[in-house]
Order: C-alpha cells, then sequence, then structure tokens
C-alpha cells in the first residue's frame, strides 16, 4: 500500500488515512458502509480516468505496447484505491457477520422463551399480537379460504379481460 501513497493527492491521503486498521476497527457497521461507497466511487473515478487517458494515448502512441508507461500515476491511483476497497470490503463483512450473529442468537433467544421483543411491540406477521407477551400457536386451515379468494380473483380478471375489449 505505501507504494502508491507517493501519487495521491491530500484529500485522497486523507481517505486513505481512513483504512488505516485502528480507524476501521472503531467504526460500526454505517460508518463503514459509507466509507466503502465513498472509496468505491474514488475507484471507479480513478479507473474512468485511466481507461480514458489510455484509450486517447493509444491513438496517438499508435499501439497499447507504446501507450502503456504513458499513463503509470492514473494507473497506480486506481490500484491503491482498489486494494483500499479491498480492505474496506473485508472488514465489512467481518463486521456484518458479526452483527448478523448477534442478531441470530438474540432472535433465537426470545423464541426459546416464546416470547417477542415485549409487551405492545409487533409480531413479525406485522400486526399486534392478541396477548403481547406470548407467540400464537400455529393453526391449520383447510386452505379453503386462499382457493376461494384464488378463483375469486381469477374471475375478476376474466371480467376485467372481456370488459376491455
Amino acid at each position: 500500500m505505501e507504494e502508491y501513497l507517493w501519487v495521491l493527492k491530500r484529500s485522497e491521503l486523507d481517505l486513505m488515512r481512513e483504512i488505516e486498521p485502528e480507524r476501521m476497527h472503531a467504526l460500526d457497521e454505517d460508518a463503514l458502509l459509507a466509507l466503502h461507497r465513498r472509496i468505491r466511487r474514488a475507484r471507479n473515478k480513478h479507473v474512468t480516468n485511466y481507461r480514458r487517458k489510455a484509450a486517447r494515448t493509444v491513438e496517438d502512441a499508435g499501439s497499447r505496447g507504446e501507450a502503456h508507461p504513458k499513463g503509470a500515476k492514473e494507473r497506480l491511483r486506481a490500484e491503491a484505491f482498489e486494494e483500499a476497497l479491498s480492505r474496506v470490503s473485508d472488514r465489512l463483512a467481518a463486521v456484518a457477520h458479526e452483527e448478523a450473529e448477534r442478531l441470530k442468537a438474540e432472535r433465537l433467544a426470545r423464541a426459546q422463551e416464546g416470547r417477542w421483543a415485549g409487551p405492545g411491540t409487533e409480531s413479525p406477521g406485522g400486526g399486534k399480537v392478541a396477548d403481547a407477551g406470548r407467540m400464537r400457536s400455529h393453526e391449520k386451515s383447510t386452505g379453503g379460504v386462499k382457493r376461494d379468494a384464488s378463483s375469486q380473483a381469477q374471475g375478476a380478471r376474466r371480467q376485467a379481460k372481456s370488459d376491455s375489449r
């Protein structure tokens, strides 16, 4: 990473300082997502600049081999941000995994207790629970209500199709 820093501008160096391990470990998932977005935008910008300049240089030089050495700074900037993006992505993946495991353990603990988050909260289905402290038991149905609704909707579609003619 150090070999790339000489080609970066001051504002780009400030962005690179944010990926130092001590600083990244202090960030939560949302802050890491914001940093990831900023670094990805910078990487895309430099890759685009490199490709455009390389395309112009190839036309002037006559071949890609002749044009290759001329885009060194742009190429190094793009590589620097590519590596930075890789580091932030790795850290973001680790933090997201930790958060997912924490939420999973929390949900499992609540499910084992047979309770939701607490009185007055919504159930996973979205509605209020009749007895806010207890989970509802599963109710079996014959499927008649669903089948009736389906055939009613099918009839409505048929009628709408004929009305549109």
